[in-house]
């Protein structure tokens, strides 16, 4: 049904001011970590980031210089075509399963498929349910 392989997601807070993410990008970038995918957004005065990464014991050591407190999790990309109702397929499967969704985003603006990050509450079995890449 859905292409779908396991990530890591590193999730970290940072205060909320101008050049917070150039800086978070250009750690990656210099220590050629590739991000699969970013979600940041504000909290106060501080900013929520979660990055999907492919490596991230190179990605921890690299973020470790921005002195915030990074914590490791695990998370599924979904790969599904980019067309009308493929997510409803997908989270309507997931709830069949008794799979609770902790966290959710996606992007799909151009292309022929939409990449989609879960945390699930129990990804071996949303694997089971989904199909494996």
């Amino acid at each position: 049904m859905a292409k779908t392989k396991p990530v890591k997601l590193l999730s970290f807070t940072l205060p909320n001011k101008a050049g917070q993410l150039a800086a978070v990008a250009k750690l990656l970038g210099t220590a050629d970590v590739n991000v699969l995918a970013l979600r940041a957004a504000e909290a106060g005065s501080n900013a929520d980031c979660s990055i999907a990464v492919k490596n991230p014991g190179k990605a921890l050591k690299a973020l470790a210089s921005l002195g915030a407190e990074v914590k490791e999790s695990d998370a599924l990309c979904v790969l599904v075509p980019n067309k009308a109702g493929r997510l409803e397929k997908v989270t309507r499967k997931l709830a069949e399963a008794g799979i609770n969704l902790h966290a959710a985003w996606s992007t799909a603006f151009t292309g022929k498929t939409a990449s989609c990050i879960l945390v699930t509450s129990d990804d071996k079995k949303a694997l089971a349910v989904l199909g494996k890449k």
